[in-house]
């Protein structure tokens, strides 16, 4: 039921109908950090929700109004969390449709009419649209499921098509970033596809959370010997270790996820620092306790 044209990579400035009731016009801003751009998803039929109107672009807005008045009216303005490239569009957009502006909380200049979080439901009669808690990647962070057509995850940067998703401290959690991996693994039935915020549909979710998930445990690993190795490390040192693989214009952005798992690896009694509140604090190994007694 997922549409050809919505598996391949997305064009800024292109409508493409993902499922039935579910279209994508992606924003002209890719990056680095975006990828192809920021995907803006309508959802409904003639009451409709935008999730993620984007950045503060006037022709991309505009673009996402016109579309909305063809088929109905735009109800709402969701978004999955506060980042400058999801959620800047939200007010603006609102302001052209009318619609109501919904999300986890006030911050970082945006402000809800309607603050949502886990379990909450947006009723657009023939379908609805259900919030899911997803901390790590920011504190903030909500993924929206709906059941109809198909159960779809609209996972904004939780899940992104193309790459791994940074977590950068103090408000990014690895631990909080693991944990809500699990609680999507944990959704009843399973999802049936990933909608992500940037880059194309997933059409086999199971084994996309999972390598995820794996993906971030082997990094775990890696940045623990790399430190064990070292006993001492600045995270410029371990990223040069671990992110062998990744090209050096890159490492100043792994270096936060590096943070991120040295602060998780500290929680978990592994690695210490003076200064764990920054990304240019030293860090060090902490030897695991020896176990004396023999298993039972």
């Amino acid at each position: 039921m997922i549409t050809d044209r919505s598996l391949e990579v997305p064009v800024p400035g292109e409508l493409v109908e993902v499922v039935p009731r579910v279209m994508r016009l992606t924003a002209p801003n890719p990056s680095i950090m975006t990828g192809p751009g920021t995907n803006t998803y309508l959802v409904g039929e003639r009451d409709l929700v935008a999730i993620d109107p984007g950045p503060e672009d006037e022709g991309h807005l505009d673009a996402i109004a016109a579309i909305a008045e063809t088929y109905g009216r735009l109800k709402a303005v969701i978004v999955t969390h506060t980042h400058s490239d999801h959620a800047p569009g939200a007010r603006g957009l609102a302001e052209r449709s009318g619609a109501v502006v919904l999300g986890f909380d006030e911050r970082a200049g945006f402000v809800p009419d309607v603050r949502i979080t886990e379990g909450d439901v947006v009723d657009l009669g023939d379908l609805s649209i259900r919030a899911v808690h997803t901390p790590g990647h920011a504190s903030d962070h909500l993924c929206y499921v709906i059941e109809e057509p198909m159960r779809l995850l609209f996972s904004g940067d939780h899940i992104m098509g193309g790459s791994t998703v940074v977590i950068a401290p103090p408000d990014g959690d690895m631990a909080d970033y693991l944990a809500s991996l699990d609680r999507l693994l944990r959704e009843t039935p399973a999802i049936d596809a990933i909608v992500p915020g940037h880059g194309p549909v997933m059409s086999d979710p199971i084994a996309v959370i999972t390598g995820y998930r794996a993906h971030r445990l082997a990094r775990e690993s890696a940045v623990l010997a790399a430190l064990e190795a070292r006993r001492a490390a600045t995270i410029e040192q371990i990223v040069a270790d671990v992110y062998t693989d990744v090209p050096e214009v890159l490492h100043p952005i792994a270096r936060y996820s590096v943070w991120a798992h040295l602060r998780k690896l500290r929680d978990d009694g592994r690695a210490s620092s003076d200064e764990p509140e920054t990304v240019a604090g030293g860090w060090s190994a902490v030897k695991a306790a020896v176990e004396l007694e023999p298993p039972a």
